[in-house]
């Protein structure tokens, strides 16, 4: 950004902490283009000016703890802040916060380091739903910053623009008080702001990701990605973690034309779809999974940060958000190298989930890694072999191949446990007869 850009950016900032919103001239339905600094992180949006802030950072910016109660500014469950100051999400428009900072409830803190705010919320029980704690939280950070070491009693009436149907206030009141009496110099500043991607939930109709927004020009999304976004994992440890080694009677290089093929790499991974290259490395892409009842389809961005020949080794870092809240982030290293037969393929991950893809369970959630890693496999050999993308189109991965393809793996390991599985010398038989006999 120029000198210029940055003496008009502040010029804007200025005007909407004195309360001058952006003036903007423009059909309802005419795209307006966006600039924000949303949790340290620039985002470009072009959008309706009808969209509001709030509209703005759930279906095009993929931040979902901004939540919406009455959408007249009276609940407060969509505060944020916007340029230093508490503001609702719902009655300000997106197009006239041009050149605004802005913070939600998702940079205050990271599940792994958490801010003393939401520390506090949690040792005092301030929360039963939930819905109306990122609001809290938000108020609560604005009261503390402007009112340092304030009293108890006051909390409630500065509160009172808040509503809460749940704990009946006194918990909430208590956390604050704490987090003012252990900080009254000034609550601590957001912690988990910082240069990253964001990304659109699917369907959105823009995204605030290096470049990402439909009709944002070609400058525009190359100067965004030159920009070192970064995708940062957290530092506990992961939901998932997977390693799968596979000997492919391919030799070295024709396996390694499709690791250096990204798009072609892609087409390998099962639900996998490239969308866009960004430069520098970036890629973004879509991502579906369906497993009984829960189908979910991702969009997100990858970044390739290691891409090295001589070791024929390769590493992705990944994060994506789906419709229904549900996130993803994965650290991924693929390590092929040459054998006497072909070629050694290892695939290591580290998978982190939240939200419904959570609810699958660690195990069950490593045994389907695992096998999705399996059919990777397969399509790099495809592909290796061909030249071409896998004659099977690596689609969703269908909920029964893959749960089957786990419950047959786990039988077996039962089997082998008990003395019933294949190649038993008392039993002998297939994994299938042994559960016959055993029954």
């Amino acid at each position: 950004m120029t000198t210029s850009e940055n003496t008009h950016d502040t010029a804007r900032s200025a005007d909407r902490r004195e309360g001058k919103p952006r003036p903007v001239s423009a059909g309802a339905d005419e795209p307006v283009e966006v600039r924000l600094s949303v949790n340290g992180t620039p985002a470009v949006l072009r959008l309706p000016p009808r969209h509001t802030l709030a509209d703005a950072l759930r279906d095009h910016l993929g931040l979902t703890g901004t939540h919406l109660g009455c959408e007249h500014g009276v609940c407060g469950m969509c505060t944020v802040m916007v340029d230093g100051e508490a503001a609702r999400a719902c009655l300000l428009f997106a197009c006239q916060l041009d050149g605004s900072d802005v913070v939600t409830v998702e940079g205050l803190g990271r599940p792994d380091d958490l801010h003393p705010l939401q520390e506090s919320f949690g040792h005092h029980h301030a929360l039963q739903c939930g819905f109306c704690t990122p609001g809290f939280l938000m108020s609560s950070y604005d009261l503390l910053s402007h009112k340092p070491g304030i009293a108890e009693e006051e909390i409630p009436e500065e509160l009172s623009g808040v509503i809460c149907r749940c704990t009946g206030y006194r918990n909430i009141v208590s956390a604050v008080s704490e987090t003012s009496r252990e900080h009254p110099e000034g609550v601590p500043e957001p912690g988990n702001c910082a240069h990253r991607a964001l990304v659109g939930r699917a369907g959105g109709q823009a995204a605030g990701l290096p470049g990402g927004a439909e009709g944002v020009s070609d400058t525009q999304r190359a100067d965004a990605a030159s920009q070192d976004v970064e995708i940062v994992l957290p530092d506990s440890d992961p939901t998932v973690s997977v390693e799968v080694t596979t000997d492919l009677d391919v030799p070295f290089e024709k396996v390694w034309r499709v690791l250096d093929d990204v798009h072609l790499l892609a087409t390998c991974l099962p639900g996998a779809e490239l969308t866009d290259d960004l430069g520098n490395e970036h890629y973004t892409g879509r991502a579906r999974v369906a497993v009984g009842p829960i189908k979910l389809s991702f969009t997100g961005v990858a970044h390739i940060t290691e891409h090295d020949r001589e070791s024929g080794r390769i590493r992705v870092l990944a994060q994506g958000q789906d419709t229904g809240g549900a996130q993803t982030q994965a650290d991924l290293t693929l390590v092929a190298e040459s054998t006497e037969t072909g070629t050694r393929l290892q695939a290591d991950a580290a998978v982190y989930l939240t939200g419904r893809i959570a609810q699958f369970g660690r195990a069950l959630a490593g045994d389907i890694s695992r096998r999705m890693f399996e059919q990777f496999a397969d399509s790099v050999k495809q592909a290796a072999t061909s030249g071409q993308a896998p004659t099977t189109p690596a689609g969703a991965p269908s909920a029964l191949r893959l749960v089957a393809g786990t419950l047959a793996t786990r039988i077996r390991r039962v089997l082998r446990h008990i003395g019933l599985g294949k190649g038993n010398s008392r039993r002998g038989g297939t994994p299938t007869d042994g559960f016959r006999q055993a029954g």
